[in-house]
Parts: structure tokens; sequence; C-alpha cells
């Protein structure tokens, strides 16, 4: 089967072209680097997405903004959005504090990315 795809690890954009057969990448065309061919080849085979989320803070009208530390597969992205909805963080939140350690079992944990006093 034939995919287009755009590659987004750079502002060129390369539309690829990318045969799949037996869920393995035979041939990626239209990349203009090796980026291209490696985003190809997940993006195909096993998506992955970062993910970031505001999270409410008890007491306070600020919420914390927060990611994943590193991307997860994109299958589980409305699981961790669920995870997080269940989160219930407290006064003060640090940057880089984990709020939601591996989260949907991916080993990937949730952290703050700003700080809440």
């Amino acid at each position: 089967m034939e995919q287009q795809i755009t590659c987004i690890n750079c502002p060129v954009g390369c539309r690829l072209q990318v045969v799949v057969e037996d869920g393995e990448v035979k041939s990626v065309t239209g990349n203009s680097c090796n980026r291209g061919l490696t985003y190809a080849k997940q993006e195909c085979t096993a998506p992955m997405r970062m993910v970031t989320a505001s999270v409410p803070v008890m007491d306070r009208q600020t919420p914390v903004s927060a990611k994943t530390r590193t991307p997860i597969p994109k299958k589980d992205i409305f699981h961790c959005m669920a995870e997080l909805g269940k989160v219930q963080l407290h006064a003060p939140v640090e940057a880089g504090q984990v709020i939601c350690a591996n989260v949907c079992g991916t080993g990937v944990d949730v952290i703050a990315t700003k700080s809440v006093q």
C-alpha cells in the first residue's frame, strides 16, 4: 500500500511517498534528508506523539501546563488525556516535576512545564 505523508522534522516539509507491505516500510521517496526517511518509517509503522495539556491545580485559578517527557504511541493519546483528567495537583508545582508517572504504562512520565506557587 502506498501512502503520502508530509515530513514534519524540519521546515522543508517534504512530501513523502511511502510503500508499506505487511507492516514493513519497503521504500520511501521524496525526502531531501535522512531525517525524512527515519520519520516515514516511524510514522507508517509505529506513530508517536508528544502530548501537551493543562492540568488544574487545587485552590488556584492558573492550571499548570504539562507534557510527556518523550513521545508516546499515538494510540495512547486519549488514554493519556483521561489519566491526566484524574490528576489532582496541589500547589506548589515546580517546572520539571513529574505529575503522572509511567502514563498509560508507556514508561513515559508527564511533567509540569511551568511552576505554580
